[in-house]
């Protein structure tokens, strides 16, 4: 018996075919109201076969809709009142210009923040002399499997040995799990000095195996008071996306499809995003 995928291909290239033959008799018909000859080259053939296999392509594309079903929202809410600030960096604050429920005829904000507020992509240039900036980080980094590995509460230091307890290999983006999703600290304004990072002998081990995207569940995946930024420059010096301050208090470990994008801010060195996952095994 045939699978549904080979019957299913079957009858895209029947139709592929038929649209390529519809194709070429319409131009022969066009032709010959206009007095030439119905003659189709072998570039019309093959220009109209393309033309087929596209529109069938996309016929593919509406009978299977990408929908919002299955992704989870992994974002942390901007809000002074809930989500922490990095020692040092730039506070959040939003406030209306104007307001509808105040007599006005619109409602209009004013967004301040850092570039590393909430859930965010650190591009290269953040700790690499030259590196790219945010809105040259290809998407193809941002976008595809993952991997979550759940870190146990005890954990603070991620280091090569207990990465390697873990199942990680064979993925191109690792996300982790740790403490900052068992506390649900994303969701707090204190500051936690104490949240997990990842060791730079752990970013070379990654590095090393070729991951395109790291991440973490708090806003920095470097040890908090760390003499050199080692971790970051190991990860960004390899162009590999970091995405900090994931909300993954409702995401166990397994494997994940994910897309983060980040606001494209021209020639900075990171920008919010917006961050869901869905699960790939559900």
């Amino acid at each position: 018996m045939r699978s549904n995928a080979a019957v299913q291909g079957n009858a895209t290239r029947a139709m592929s075919a038929r649209a390529a033959r519809a194709v070429i008799v319409g131009w022969a018909l066009a032709a010959s109201a206009c007095g030439a000859p119905p003659a189709a080259t072998a570039t019309d053939a093959s220009t109209a076969t393309a033309t087929a296999t596209a529109a069938a392509g996309s016929s593919a594309i509406l009978a299977g809709a990408l929908t919002a079903e299955g992704w989870v929202d992994v974002t942390a809410t901007l809000d002074p009142a809930t989500t922490p600030v990095y020692d040092g960096d730039a506070p959040m604050s939003f406030r209306f210009l104007k307001e509808m429920r105040k007599g006005d005829v619109l409602t209009l904000s004013a967004y301040s923040m850092g570039a590393h507020s909430g859930t965010h992509v650190d591009a290269p240039m953040h700790f690499v002399a030259n590196g790219a900036s945010i809105d040259a980080v290809p998407l193809d980094a941002l976008i595809g499997p993952a991997r979550v590995i759940d870190i146990a509460d005890s954990v603070q230091a991620i280091t090569a040995a207990e990465l390697e307890r873990h199942n990680w290999r064979g993925t191109e983006r690792v996300l982790f799990r740790t403490r900052s999703a068992h506390g649900g600290w994303m969701s707090t304004p204190a500051f936690h000095r104490d949240f997990a990072f990842i060791a730079p002998d752990a970013a070379q081990l990654l590095a090393d195996a070729g991951v395109k995207l790291v991440g973490i569940d708090y806003i920095s995946a470097e040890e908090f008071g760390a003499k050199a930024p080692r971790t970051h420059q190991i990860l960004l010096g390899k162009e590999i996306s970091i995405v900090e301050g994931l909300q993954l208090d409702r995401i166990s470990e397994g494997d994940y499809d994910i897309v983060v994008l980040p606001i494209k801010v021209a020639g900075r060195d990171g920008a919010p995003a917006r961050a869901i996952m869905r699960a790939r095994n559900p």
